[in-house]
Formats: structure tokens, sequence, C-alpha cells
């Protein structure tokens, strides 16, 4: 058989293959998955199984006129950061990670020393966040911490968001070093101001270069006839589709290492008159603490062990059985309360917040960030919404929210749930950037469906 399109979507957890027919009428003609092979060291390897079982499914061998791809598959971004005041820099560099793909595992305040560098080391993060000092202010801090990461046996990417005073020496010990460096504006360029967003901007673009990168991947850019893409990104243009069919929404994707969220919408009039600063319309925030395998201890974490064992008798049993394809009903229902939990989280993240300023002239109500007040569409994707039989109840959570947190600028209750019941929302986006945004348009059209 010959087939217009072969997809695959390579998570950090599973590969999904996907078989489309365009023709008249666009389709799923087959589907099959398995797990990710990195740890087989070749991500090509889950692919394989994953055709045969499509192969099994249609009784026949296949062919295909165009191979295309995205991925997410190495995972969240594991980042250290440092920098001069301890209480200034974790605030910068929490802010400055927010939705930006990164975990922050270490962070360091004062001067660096040979400890420090060997914890760093252990730890081997894919991403350095190094800042310190308020702009013109001081700067010998910095400075002796970039001949430190200098000496650092690592190949590591190094963003430097300190004071702008030291960015040309900085960036000159680090380069002549053989690191890669990106400089940015200050995190923090004068006393209780912060300047997150350059700095986010700049993970979300190392982020995007790290997802691609586990092994194997190399032979997949022999095999594609287009680029291959960052899950996330694709999802975000399915996102961007959706809308002109719908309206405002967002879309919530929770997969096995990160927790994506992506809205596109202007806000309401009302919350637009108290913003201070400007969102943009479209925007996609990658929690990469937030997933339901390989992140599905942080999840515990903050759920709080107590909280769960209360719930689950056989707790212990449960953890160690933690998996993409549940055993039993238990652990899928185990699985549907870190999926809540990511759900909230991730879109309580993605959402700004209303702040009461005292003035001389009396009480004003100002906002920042991403106003979701005007979205009225919410769709589920990734493994655990698209199939799992308890994501509708994990996404009617969300319509609680907003009451719950009323000064978190969140969709009301008002809000229609729809999911990705094909699994198929990033070979949409591809489809729609690459191949034929009026077959994408169809292939929304079919895929979505309203609880």
């Amino acid at each position: 058989m010959k087939i217009d399109l072969l997809f695959a979507e390579i998570g950090s957890t599973t590969t999904v293959l996907t078989a489309f027919h365009f023709g008249f009428k666009p389709k799923v003609i087959a589907q099959a998955e398995h797990w990710t092979t990195v740890n087989e060291g070749d991500v090509t390897i889950g692919i394989e199984r994953a055709l045969r079982k499509i192969k099994e499914q249609l009784g026949e061998d296949i062919s295909w006129e165009r191979f295309a791809a995205t991925s997410s598959a190495a995972g969240g971004l594991k980042m250290t950061v440092h920098g001069l005041v301890y209480d200034m820099t974790v605030r910068a560099a929490k802010e400055a990670a927010l939705g930006a793909g990164a975990v922050i595992k270490y962070v360091t305040a004062g001067k660096m020393d040979e400890f420090h560098l060997k914890k760093v080391e252990s730890i081997q993060p894919k991403l350095i966040l190094l800042a310190g000092g308020v702009d013109y202010g001081e700067s010998e801090t910095v400075i002796h911490n970039a001949k430190m990461l200098a000496k650092l046996p690592l190949d590591v990417p190094i963003v430097y968001a300190g004071n702008v005073a030291a960015a040309e020496q900085v960036e000159f010990i680090l380069t002549n070093a053989g690191k890669k460096v990106y400089v940015t504006e200050n995190v923090y360029p004068r006393i209780d101001y912060l300047n997150v967003e350059p700095t986010r901007n700049v993970i979300k673009e190392v982020f995007a270069e790290h997802i691609v990168k586990a092994p194997g991947m190399d032979k997949i850019k022999d095999m594609v006839n287009y680029e291959i893409i960052p899950t996330p990104a694709a999802v975000m243009i399915t996102t961007e589709l959706a809308y002109e069919h719908f309206g405002d929404c967002l879309t919530i994707d929770i997969g096995g290492a990160t927790t994506d969220v992506d809205s596109v919408t202007d806000g309401s009039p009302e919350i637009q008159e108290m913003l201070i600063s400007p969102e943009p319309f479209a925007k996609r925030t990658v929690e990469g603490d937030l997933g339901l395998y390989v992140n599905a201890h942080n999840v515990i974490e903050m759920i709080g062990e107590e909280n769960l064992r209360k719930q689950f008798e056989n707790y212990d049993e449960l953890v160690k059985r933690i998996s993409p394809y549940p055993a039993t009903e238990r652990d899928e229902y185990f699985i549907s309360k870190l999926a809540m939990f990511c759900a909230q989280q991730g879109l309580r993240r993605h959402a700004g917040s209303k702040k009461h300023l005292y003035t001389p002239t009396g009480r004003k109500t100002i906002a920042e960030g991403k106003d979701l007040t005007a979205v009225r569409v919410i769709f589920g994707t990734g493994g655990f919404l698209s199939r799992s039989k308890h994501a509708k109840e994990v996404l009617e959570s969300l319509k609680h929210l907003s009451k719950l947190h009323p000064m978190e600028l969140l969709p009301s209750e008002e809000i229609s749930l729809y999911r990705d019941k094909h699994y198929i929302f990033a070979a949409i986006g591809l489809i729609a950037s690459k191949i034929d945004k009026d077959i994408a348009k169809q292939l929304l059209e079919m895929d979505v469906e309203l609880y």
C-alpha cells in the first residue's frame, strides 16, 4: 500500500507513528506506537517497531510518498544558575526558567569555588545561567564566576544575563575557553526589578535545539522530507490553526517529561486596560518539571507523598509501576492524579494575574502576564489527554480554577472541552506549516471531539 505521509512523533517516553492518506478527504489510515528507544541508543529502533505494528494492522507492506517527524525525545532541560545575591538570583532564575522548558537543578550565590564546579559537573546540566549584579554595579563576582565556569570540563552552552558593564569581558573569558555563549539582557538590571523575558526566550531557543538531539536523530534527519521540528512548536501551530475556527483557545499537552500550554488570545478588553506590559497573542510555555513518566518524581514531590499515600494504600507499588502503558485500572487512576496536577499547574503558570497597588490616590488594580479570561475552548492532547478514560475528569477540573484563584487570569467556567482523539496535533501542525494548510484544517475538524 502506498500512503501519502508517514509521520513520527518522537516523544520522551513513546514514539507514535501515524499513516495519513490525503486524497479527497484526509484521514488517518493506521497508527501504532512503541517505547522511545533512547536507552537503546537509537530512536529509530522505536520507529521501526511501530512501523511493524502498522504493517500488521493493515495486513500488508507499505511505502510512503513523504516522511516527516517532530521530536521532544531529549526530555526536560536541566539547568544550573549562578548569581550574586541568593534571593535575587533564585527569584530571577525561577521566573526565567518558568515556561522555557528548563528544570533548575542547582543554584549558587556569590563567588564560586572548586566544590561548586564539581557539583555542576556531577549534575551534567544542558544549560548554565550566569547572572549577578545590577547594571553598572558590582562586577567582580560575575567575572570571577565566568573564569570558574571557563574551567568546567563540559560542553554546555552558557547564558549570560548579568551586569551589562561586565558582559563584554564575560563573553571574552568564556568564548576563549571554547564555550558557546548567549549574551542577553540582565535579569536583574536594578533593585526590585525583574527583566526575565529576554533570558526566558534564550532558554527556549536552547531547549528547542536540545530536544531534537536524542541518539539516532541524525539517521532520521536523513530519512525525512522536512526539517524535524520540536513537538511543542508543532502543537503551537495547530493551536493557532484552531483559533481560526474556534476563536480564543488553548491547548494542554501533558507528556512524559513536560507539560506544555499553548494559548491564542488577546484576552478581554477589561484586562487589557489593566496590563502593565504587552503579552504575545500566541504564547507557548513548556513546563520542564511537570511530566507523567520522566518527571513523575517531581510531580509527586510537589503534590506531596503523604497526600498520595492517603488516597492509595498500595502507593509504593504504584510508584514502581509508573508507565505510559498502565498495567491496571488502579495504575491509570494514580497517573490521572499526577495528570490533574500537571494540567492545573501548567495552566496556572501560563496565566497572568491581577495585583492591587496602593497609591496616593487610593487602591489601583493592575494585571501582568497572559490573560486567559477570554478563552472559551480548551483542547487536550498528548498520550494521557488523548486516550485515557480519566482525561475528561482532568480537563473538567480546569473549569473551577478561576473561582479558586480569582486574582489569576484564568478561563472562566464557561469553556468547552475537546480532545485530540487521534493524537495527531503535532502532525497537524507540521502539515500546516510544511505541506498544506487546507489539509491540516480538514484533519483538525475530523480529529477534535467535544467532551
